[in-house]
């Protein structure tokens, strides 16, 4: 696990270098960003009393990945040293806490990181069990949607003219079947996933 950390730590800190070379000294509010994917994660898993939703499993760990790149982000200025971040986030992880309604639980992730400006890898952990994602898949999607974010950055994410809509599905979407269809043990699983993202962009 610890090697694996430290790979997507190094991926995210190449992530946010593309977007900000100097994205250390910028003042991010990384706690900020994750409680609010906590919202978008709970719209996946449906809430709505007034309407039929269905819920997006699928969705809802694309929407944890996404808060795991902001947590990183967040550990990588706290402790500068990825060695001690990657341990510090494994020990976390190996320590969740306890939680049995998946909605209940997003909405504590989303509280203990408001009071504390930071999230806390104990609640994510208690959320990967519920949604039964496991530290293996974790890495996989993560990996999967570094490179998305590398491509948005490619195709204009930036100034405004990446189109996120595609053939009237979100790219996360399109994402979710390249990963079910590529090989993530292979060498090339980087280059084949941006390639198959770019031959279904329509922008």
């Amino acid at each position: 696990m610890k090697h694996q950390l430290l790979v997507m730590l190094e991926m995210q800190d190449a992530m946010n270098a593309r977007v900000n070379p100097k994205w250390r000294n910028a003042g991010n509010a990384w706690y900020r960003a994750i409680w609010t994917e906590c919202a978008e994660m709970l719209d996946h898993c449906g809430w709505k009393w007034w309407k039929h939703q269905q819920p997006d499993l699928e969705q809802v760990r694309l929407e944890l990945v996404d808060i795991l790149h902001f947590a990183m982000s967040d550990y990588l200025l706290r402790e500068p040293d990825s060695e001690r971040a990657a341990e510090r986030i494994a020990a976390e992880l190996a320590d969740p806490r306890q939680g049995s309604d998946v909605r209940e639980v997003i909405e504590q992730l989303a509280r203990s990181t408001i009071a504390a400006k930071s999230m806390h890898f104990s609640d994510f952990a208690n959320l990967m069990a519920l949604i039964d994602f496991d530290f293996d898949a974790l890495y996989r999607t993560y990996v999967g949607k570094n490179v998305l974010n590398f491509f948005r950055q490619d195709h204009g994410y930036k100034d405004g003219s990446y189109i996120k809509i595609w053939q009237g599905r979100e790219d996360n979407e399109h994402l979710a079947e390249l990963l079910a269809s590529l090989d993530s043990t292979s060498e090339s699983f980087r280059d084949d996933l941006y390639q198959g993202l770019a031959a279904r962009y329509s922008g």
